[in-house]
């Protein structure tokens, strides 16, 4: 009885692939780096806006972290940096 109802409880495959807000997040900022509006409203499509909003700040906090491990500089250096803020 319980495999009968552990089968049907399974989600059907889809057609269409679903994507998580890491691959959302890199798209997106991708397209926007690379000025492609098409590439950036289709990522923008794959998860929520908070979800999509969490997956851009998880990647802008890696990326200035590996960024500051690169160049042996602190992470607030290189954001400021990037960010064209004046040295705190």
């Amino acid at each position: 009885m319980f495999a009968r109802f552990h089968r049907s409880a399974r989600p059907q495959p889809s057609a269409e692939r679903h994507h998580n807000i890491f691959e959302a997040a890199a798209a997106y900022v991708t397209a926007c780096a690379e000025d492609d509006q098409e590439r950036l409203d289709e990522a923008a499509g794959w998860v929520s806006p908070e979800a999509l909003s969490f997956g851009v700040r998880e990647l802008a906090c890696r990326a200035v972290v590996a960024l500051a491990r690169e160049q042996n500089r602190s992470p607030r250096a290189v954001a400021e940096e990037l960010m064209g803020l004046p040295a705190s």
